[in-house]
């Protein structure tokens, strides 16, 4: 069994079906004995804990959530950072889904990435225009799928996630791959394997 820990940062327009495929390409992991350890850092859904807690805390984010507005870094950068404290092994493969999502989260992750010696770091890009990725958007149906808030996300996704996947460009141990987010999910799951050759 080769466990040797990988790890995966997942780019995506909302409605890209990201989660889907990072559970996908988990499952194939296990299945074919690549990684018999793996965590899934999702920011996104534990912000969505954090709204339902009923804190203070709580009541912020999903103000911002719903009106499209990225969380702060300085939280995000804590939520991701937290999940690595408490849940990664020195052979744990993990998959960063929604993060990072500025310049500033592309910097902590790459000193996390130094900081635990990961010299390896797989960048699956799955593209999606903005008229199919509204149509998933709104057929999904949650609370914060609304008109102004896909709208604004659209603009955040441009105008900060783009850059922040951009700034691994070129830089050593990270290599990115763009998939076609148009395709079945069965495709894109295929495509994402054939890309990382494993």
């Amino acid at each position: 069994m080769n466990n040797k820990p990988q790890t995966f940062i997942f780019f995506g327009i909302v409605g890209s079906g990201k989660g889907t495929q990072v559970e996908l390409l988990e499952k194939y992991l296990k299945d074919n004995n690549l990684s018999d350890d793996i965590i899934t850092t999702s920011t996104g859904a534990e912000y969505r804990k954090i709204t339902s807690n009923g804190s203070y805390t709580g009541e912020i984010v999903k103000d911002r959530l719903e009106k499209g507005n990225l969380q702060p870094d300085f939280l995000t950068i804590s939520i991701f950072i937290n999940i690595l404290i408490s849940s990664l092994k020195e052979n744990t493969s993990f998959m960063s889904d929604g993060f990072p999502r500025t310049i500033a989260q592309s910097e902590a992750f790459e000193k996390a990435m130094k900081f635990y010696n990961r010299e390896k770091i797989e960048i699956i890009y799955i593209e999606l225009d903005k008229e199919e990725a509204t149509r998933r958007m709104v057929l999904r149906g949650r609370s914060d799928d609304t008109e102004e808030g896909i709208a604004k996300r659209f603009d955040e996704y441009v105008n900060n996630v783009i850059p922040s996947m951009n700034y691994f460009k070129d830089k050593e141990g990270y290599n990115i791959h763009t998939i076609d987010g148009k395709q079945s999910i069965e495709k894109v799951h295929c495509d994402i394997i054939k890309s990382l050759n494993i």
